[in-house]
């Protein structure tokens, strides 16, 4: 199971003047662990993966998922022990799926950037500090990179689809989300500091695409282009990724250029919704 960032924590919640809502602590840990579990994909996450993760006890964490399990909102496999997402996930995805979800506005042209480019083509969005993958297309090229898939989280500026998103929010909100987190470094290496981040938002914003030259796994390059909501917020982001051979000179840039193109069109079919 990749290891993941702790997502965002919530501000803790009030209730007017009469302090902290019982129970808020609770509730942001089991919502962390919900996240925690959907991330870790097809073939879950063990008790041990999710303590470490969410730096909880074993206990605490095994007595939050098993409360998650009676509302069915986690599984967990017999035979493995790992914990899965539940079916009442998927009810609740269901209903929710009609006010934000854009996967079906949006599959034929990431199926089209994976047929024009042959790579591997993606639709991420933006949950709070974290991108999530929605869409997954594979090219026809045979070797590719398996750092993305549906379901997976990573930090906005980590991959590209959140560099991306990241360099086109206004410049008070980076300067936020860095204060926020200043562990990026400790995660996911010196390459992740602000002052390296800030450098790559910068080439990201005169370039209009962003760039991951094997930062997540040695050999893996990605591109990432943000696209907009109908207010101009960069919500969402397409991304392709392979291996870097393929991501050199001066296919890197036709393949920038395939990609402004799609990201462009699909921003403007979401603001014609």
């Amino acid at each position: 199971m990749p290891v993941l960032p702790d997502a965002p924590r919530p501000p803790r919640a009030t209730g007017g003047s009469k302090g902290p809502v019982a129970g808020a602590q609770v509730i942001a840990r089991a919502a962390h662990l919900l996240r925690l579990v959907t991330a870790a994909g097809v073939d879950g996450a063990t008790v041990g993966d999710l303590a470490r993760e969410a730096d909880l006890t074993r206990p605490t964490v095994h007595r939050l998922l098993s409360a998650l399990r009676v509302e069915g909102l986690v599984d967990r496999d017999e035979a493995s022990g790992h914990w899965l997402p539940g079916p009442e996930l998927y009810l609740m995805g269901s209903v929710a799926a009609s006010r934000f979800d854009i996967t079906a506005t949006a599959r034929d042209i990431v199926r089209s950037l994976a047929v024009r480019t042959e790579e591997s083509a993606f639709l991420s969005v933006r949950r709070g500090d974290e991108t999530v993958c929605l869409v997954r297309e594979d090219g026809s090229f045979p070797i590719r990179s398996f750092v993305l898939s549906e379901g997976v989280r990573f930090p906005l500026g980590v991959a590209s689809a959140g560099l991306a998103i990241l360099a086109f929010l206004p410049p008070q909100d980076v300067d936020a989300y860095l204060e926020r987190h200043p562990e990026l470094v400790e995660k996911w290496g010196s390459s992740h500091s602000p002052a390296r981040l800030r450098t790559r938002i910068a080439d990201t914003q005169a370039r209009g695409y962003a760039v991951n030259p094997g930062l997540i796994v040695e050999g893996s390059w990605g591109l990432g282009a943000a696209v907009f909501t109908r207010a101009g917020d960069p919500q969402w982001a397409l991304s392709l990724t392979g291996v870097e051979f393929r991501f050199g000179g001066e296919r890197l840039a036709e393949l920038g250029r395939i990609l402004l193109a799609h990201a462009h069109q699909l921003s403007t079919r979401i603001a014609a919704r």
